[in-house]
């Protein structure tokens, strides 16, 4: 017999993964892990949801206290969209991966992915991870590179005036 499960589903966006449209929605993340969770009868303990933090950055607050939740043991479970939704620095990954859930008898699910730690994971996980941090990476080059562009031509790069100026109507 399986051992019951209590689920957190975790759910994460940052506003650079908007320019991907809705297949990336806390709103779109929710219904697919709600579903999952029903079907394969998870017990949901909470949603855990970190809108506008970086996958890089594990110092998000609700990350924190989902994992918060494991060290207290009200959590079993961690079922996210795909792995990029849990995070995409792959060293911290392989480590939650490999050692720390499995330390913690942590079952973690990547929907999307088809990833389950409980069938075992695939071989190509570490390499997924990687081209998730990759992509991040590229994202932030790609949109620092814009912005040097349009300072360069002398756009505006703020929604904002500077402090002491106006903002000019017609840019």
């Amino acid at each position: 017999m399986k051992q019951p499960y209590n689920t957190a589903l975790y759910m994460r966006l940052i506003r650079d993964d908007e320019s991907f449209g809705d297949s990336v929605s806390i709103e779109t993340q929710r219904t697919i892990l709600r579903r999952f969770a029903r079907e394969n009868n998870l017990h949901v303990v909470d949603e855990y949801i970190d809108d506008r933090w970086s996958g890089t950055n594990f110092d998000r607050p609700n990350f924190q206290r989902m994992m918060a939740d494991v060290e207290a043991e009200k959590v079993n479970c961690i079922a996210s969209k795909d792995l990029s939704r849990f995070g995409r620095e792959h060293i911290i990954m392989d480590y939650y991966l490999e050692f720390v859930f499995p330390e913690k008898g942590v079952r973690y699910i990547a929907v999307s992915d088809n990833e389950d730690t409980e069938k075992g994971l695939s071989d190509f996980v570490p390499f997924k991870n990687l081209f998730n941090e990759w992509a991040a990476k590229d994202t932030s080059r790609k949109v620092k590179n814009s912005f040097h562009a349009k300072f360069l031509a002398g756009g505006r790069i703020f929604s904002y005036a500077l402090l002491g100026y106006k903002r000019d109507p017609e840019v």
